[in-house]
């Protein structure tokens, strides 16, 4: 293990120690702010230094095996003890990098979800409304809770956009490398020839701003326009002004929202995307200037870079970040993604520990 890592852990087992006589003590309670935070920080390295304790343990395994190799009649025995213990040892050494690796602060936050039909038509957005339905039947799977923010169908079924909030522990963390550009190719349902067809569409995760104060919105630089809503929603939301449009003058981002009769709420939850959008645009932003030169091979999740091909005739479905291919797409539409996210995730960490390894 390299002295850089052996120092950081000696100091966060030596910080345990230390939140562990504060939490034994009677008065700790008293302030239950501080107590909490304690037992939240404790939670947190608990994970970390109980594998540098395993660590810690199968380094004097491998002492006592080595020196074992010296006794008579031991040496096969105490030769195989010594690899069994270093293998042990590297998986556990690779288990601690990865515990320590810097955590995203927007993995447990919820987000809004956007996808938008690009090219193909009506066939792109029917490929919009399979995508919706994938990950609304992903968020049923997770326990998480999908909530419609705006829509915008096509004639033939499907949405030429639609925006969703899907909160939930963990939404972010496990869909934010699905923003990008997501191709379909299928015979389309009103393709007399039978012929494939190349559809597209893009997919936008945001991860949900606490508070709006949170990203600066100058109301002078609001262009806030009500409207009457349109589709669903029964006579009230029609001949009211229910819908809202706010354009950031700045940036030129334009969020509308009508899905509730409360042109309040609308604002709000309008409001709320904005900066999600904004705060997104401005960690894209600062990621472009300070970007390793090693570019990550789970993308930059740039809305126009193609991340995943849907192939229906093929039934099959690629990632071509990771180069990962699936032959079971039906169960993908369905919601089935877990593997896709878990891969991508991995690939991730991969990316980092060489990042790692490299400023060791």
């Amino acid at each position: 293990m390299k002295a850089s890592l052996s120092s950081r852990l000696l100091r966060l087992s030596a910080r345990i120690e230390e939140i562990d006589h504060l939490l034994a003590q009677e008065e700790v309670t008293r302030d239950l702010d501080t107590y909490r935070k304690l037992v939240r920080e404790h939670a947190g390295l608990r994970p970390v230094v109980d594998l540098y304790r395993a660590y810690r343990e199968g380094e004097h395994d491998l002492a006592a095996a080595q020196q074992m190799a010296n006794e008579p009649g031991m040496r096969e025995f105490a030769e195989e003890e010594t690899r069994a213990t270093r293998r042990r040892l590297e998986d556990l050494e690779i288990a601690l990098q990865r515990e320590l690796l810097p955590r995203d602060p927007n993995d447990e936050r919820d987000i809004f979800l956007e996808i938008r039909a690009g090219a193909g038509g009506d066939e792109s957005a029917l490929f919009a409304g399979d995508l919706f339905r994938m990950y609304s039947r992903f968020a049923e799977r997770n326990g998480w809770r999908v909530e419609l923010v705006a829509e915008s169908p096509s004639e033939l079924g499907g949405f030429k956009e639609i925006i969703a909030k899907i909160a939930g522990q963990g939404a972010y963390s496990k869909l934010k490398f699905e923003s990008g550009g997501h191709r379909v190719q299928r015979v389309p349902a009103t393709e007399a020839q039978g012929r494939i067809h190349t559809s597209a569409c893009t997919v936008a995760v945001l991860p949900e701003v606490d508070d709006v104060t949170d990203v600066i919105l100058n109301p002078a630089e609001l262009r806030i326009d009500t409207f009457r809503a349109s589709g669903a929603g029964g006579q009230h939301i029609n001949k009211t002004d229910s819908a809202v449009r706010i354009t950031h003058l700045p940036t030129g981002i334009v969020v509308e929202c009508q899905d509730d009769r409360s042109q309040h709420k609308n604002k709000a939850q309008a409001m709320s995307i904005l900066a999600a959008r904004i705060r997104d645009k401005q960690v894209r932003e600062q990621a472009a200037k300070t970007a390793a030169d090693r570019k990550s091979m789970i993308g930059s999740g740039d809305r126009s870079e193609r991340i995943r091909t849907y192939n229906f005739p093929q039934g099959r479905v690629t990632d071509h970040r990771i180069n990962i291919t699936l032959h079971k797409i039906a169960q993908i539409m369905d919601g089935d993604i877990e593997e896709l996210c878990a891969a991508l995730m991995a690939e991730h960490q991969a990316e980092q520990l060489a990042s790692l390894a490299e400023e060791q």
